[in-house]
């Protein structure tokens, strides 16, 4: 669905306390007016931040006409090939999961990936675009006193390079990635990660991604127009 705001919904937190980043500011005069939430901590999966289809401009200057088709067969198999690697124990760092992937739709595609269109296509995952409404609700987040880590499977690298280009870097206190522990998510370790940084109880943080599999109430499912 097009035009759905960042949600970030914690059900059983400060009774119900709700942040829509539509009205961040009214939000945060009631965290401010109000008691404290319950939660103490959000921690993000990256695409709740970042838009993944902004890699597409770039898709398509190496593949005219192919932009959105091409990043959409990627993007799947990426999350399938970290799926499979989870369920067989193999891990990778993430960027080696995005060059497998890549590589893989080029061939389904019948497209020819040569080695500069290759780099070029890897570096846009090291510089992607927040969402419009992304950086603005994280400061006032920040502001509001919580928390907030990624708990995220992109490596390291992908993690520093994104939030540097967006000038984010300062709002987190940790960009952490799942490749600390060799997981994946949804693996429970990788959100047991994220507690055990942050010394809270999973009833303290709020985890937010992108679908399902998160592990509490505390959890939310963000919608974005991914398509």
């Amino acid at each position: 669905m097009k035009g759905i705001p960042f949600l970030l919904r914690t059900a059983s937190a400060c009774l119900a306390f709700t942040v829509c980043i539509a009205a961040w500011s009214s939000c945060v005069s009631y965290a401010e007016e109000k008691a404290a939430p319950r939660f103490k901590a959000v921690a993000f999966d990256y695409f709740v931040i970042f838009d993944p289809n902004s890699v597409i401009p770039e898709v398509e200057k190496v593949f005219p006409g192919k932009g959105a088709e091409f990043t959409k067969q990627w993007r799947s198999k990426q999350f399938e090939y970290g799926f499979l690697r989870s369920i067989t124990s193999r891990h990778a760092d993430f960027f080696r999961v995005t060059e497998d992937a890549l590589v893989y739709t080029a061939e389904a595609m019948k497209l020819d990936l040569t080695p500069e269109a290759r780099k070029k296509l890897l570096n846009g995952y090291l510089t992607l675009k927040p969402w419009p409404d992304a950086v603005d609700a994280l400061r006032k987040l920040k502001a509001s006193g919580v928390r907030i880590i990624t708990i995220a499977n992109f490596s390291g690298k992908m993690l520093r390079a994104n939030a540097e280009g967006a000038g984010i870097t300062d709002l987190f206190e940790e960009l952490l990635s799942t490749e600390v522990n060799g997981t994946y998510k949804p693996d429970p370790r990788a959100y047991a990660l994220g507690m055990e940084r942050l010394k809270l109880k999973k009833e303290e943080i709020v985890f937010a991604a992108i679908g399902a599999g998160m592990p509490t109430a505390q959890s939310t499912s963000v919608t974005r127009p991914i398509g």
